[in-house]
């Protein structure tokens, strides 16, 4: 669809995020619309939990999505800047615009910028942002496009989101344990019906209560957050980030066979280890995690291919922890 019909782009939005999809889903709907309708190489929408100042969800589009993404912070960059005020920004020429903050793990270039707040009975929810690599792509027409965009989205993202922080855990922003088998048995339906895999990671953090005991439990909260956070980042869109409960998670990944799941285990298992977790509030400190692998054999319930997951992280934690292990399904 051409941006010269932005009428229709809009429509075309507007109809998407009336179906029933996930967050993910919808925020990445509006993302790839702000591609369409704008003159820029990277495009973002961002959601804050009910606090307003944790992240609990984005999607990105175009240029940069390989690369990490930079934190929303309120009050810090462009983007912290338009949460804190509610308000949008049109930078001509980043590198002069006291706000911007530079990221070179971004993977993209930014010449100017232009954001909008995601505004929901008077406060900011979130934020729509895109760039440009070259200064001066956009004008005043641009920012109304932007606010333009971000209104007509907001009524299905402000229901969504509300969804999510239903069965999110608070502190992690993770889903809650009561989410798992529900999904987990709506993916393996779905899987069924396409005649594709899926497999479960149980990740558990070594030694945790060591973090507790040592540091005391605001430090352990700030480790579970940025285990967390590394997990995320190393996982697609339609990957399942769960809190079975205290240090223990569950990573469901639909469409993913067992080769890749062990290789995906193993980035998240290097990431946690290094670099050592640092807020800022005492000395680094450093964490590892084991990782159990199953995949689904096609016919197994939901709860016994969590119970293979079970097994591959005992046998993994036996061996020595921080490592993976995979127990593969049972001959037919």
């Amino acid at each position: 669809m051409s941006a010269d019909d932005p009428i229709a782009v809009l429509l075309a939005l507007t109809e998407r995020l009336s179906e029933e999809s996930t967050l993910e889903e919808s925020l990445a709907a509006v993302s790839d619309a702000t591609l369409v309708l704008l003159p820029a190489d990277h495009a973002s929408i961002r959601v804050v939990d009910a606090s307003g100042d944790e992240l609990l969800a984005c999607a990105r589009s175009g240029q940069g999505v390989g690369h990490h993404s930079v934190p929303l912070r309120k009050g810090e960059g462009i983007a912290g800047w338009v949460l804190a005020n509610a308000r949008p920004a049109l930078v001509e020429d980043a590198r002069q615009d006291p706000r911007f903050l530079p990221a070179s793990e971004q993977g993209f270039a930014i010449g100017s910028i232009v954001a909008a707040p995601l505004l929901h009975a008077g406060r900011a929810i979130g934020v729509l942002s895109a760039s440009s690599s070259v200064p001066g792509a956009f004008d005043g027409s641009h920012e109304r496009l932007a606010r333009l965009l971000a209104s007509c989205s907001v009524p299905a993202l402000e229901r969504a989101r509300l969804e999510r922080l239903a069965v999110t855990d608070d502190l992690t922003l993770a889903f809650n344990g009561r989410y798992l088998l529900p999904r987990l048995h709506d993916e393996l339906r779905r899987s069924r019906g396409e005649t594709k895999t899926i497999s479960v990671a149980m990740l558990d953090l070594d030694h945790f209560k060591r973090v507790n005991d040592t540091y005391g439990h605001a430090r352990g909260d700030s480790v579970l957050r940025a285990f967390c956070d590394r997990v995320r980042d190393k996982t697609r869109r339609s990957d399942l980030l769960v809190r079975r409960g205290g240090e223990e998670f569950v990573l469901v990944l639909p469409a993913t066979d067992n080769e890749r799941a062990l290789a995906l285990a193993e980035r998240i298992r290097r990431g946690v280890a290094e670099p050592a977790f640092d807020d800022d509030t005492g000395p680094p400190i450093r964490q590892t995690v084991s990782i159990g692998v199953a995949t689904w054999d096609g016919h197994e319930s939901a709860e016994d291919l969590l119970h293979r997951a079970d097994m591959a992280l005992y046998a993994a934690k036996s061996a020595g922890r921080d490592r993976v292990w995979s127990v593969p399904a049972h001959p037919a």
